[in-house]
């Protein structure tokens, strides 16, 4: 039988680390450019032109805060589930621990 086990348990371990960082990370990230936060004005991509041109410029602008926060909730996404493939990895690894083979 096949094994789903592709990765150490220290490499496991470790990938569950990091994906709890990233999603702590990239909710509250999500969370501050949902509600506009100036500070991060400069992580919104837009040119000068695109607020010339606009007869709105703070609407594209929050438009544009708004997309950028939807990015960073779909990353936190996918970080959970590479925590969930983490997790299943650190399971099969226990579990091989006590086989006999």
């Amino acid at each position: 039988m096949p094994s789903l086990l592709f990765c150490g348990p220290k490499m496991a371990a470790c990938g569950i680390v990091i994906s709890i960082w990233g999603v702590i990370m990239l909710v509250m990230l999500g969370i501050f450019f949902s509600a506009k936060s100036a500070v991060l004005i400069e992580d919104v991509p837009f040119t000068e032109e695109d607020i010339r041109n606009d007869k709105n410029p703070p609407g594209t602008i929050y438009g544009l805060y708004n997309q950028v926060g939807i990015n960073c909730f779909i990353a936190a996404a996918i970080y959970v589930a590479v925590g969930a493939v983490s997790l299943c990895q650190v399971r099969l690894n226990k579990r091989q621990e006590y086989m006999v083979t």
